[in-house]
């Protein structure tokens, strides 16, 4: 893959003004998750909200397809955005919300 694929690229528009790739904002008040359940759960259910949020960037950045989603791709990402390195299941579900949600 070309490393200019590793950069995002910026959003094509017909829009007389250039527009900006718009970087994500201040994030969300966190709220304590309901107590009680298996610590698989927790870790699965952070691992989704990590994967739709990197799903949801590097679409805005121009990767549709999933087979452009490398793992190289979505860990660039995850510097770019400021969320910690995903693992490599993470990255394979991120590949499914691509694949999936189309």
């Amino acid at each position: 893959m070309p490393a200019a694929a590793l950069k995002p690229m910026p959003i094509q528009s017909t829009a007389k003004r250039a527009v900006q790739l718009e970087m994500p904002c201040a994030p969300v008040a966190k709220r304590p998750l309901p107590p009680g359940r298996p610590r698989d759960w927790y870790v699965t259910h952070n691992r989704r909200l990590k994967a739709m949020r990197l799903a949801i960037a590097l679409l805005d950045s121009g990767v549709y397809l999933p087979d452009q989603a490398r793992n190289e791709t979505i860990r660039g990402m995850a510097n770019l955005i400021g969320v910690h390195q995903p693992s490599d299941t993470t990255c394979h579900m991120v590949r499914a919300f691509m694949r999936y949600n189309r």
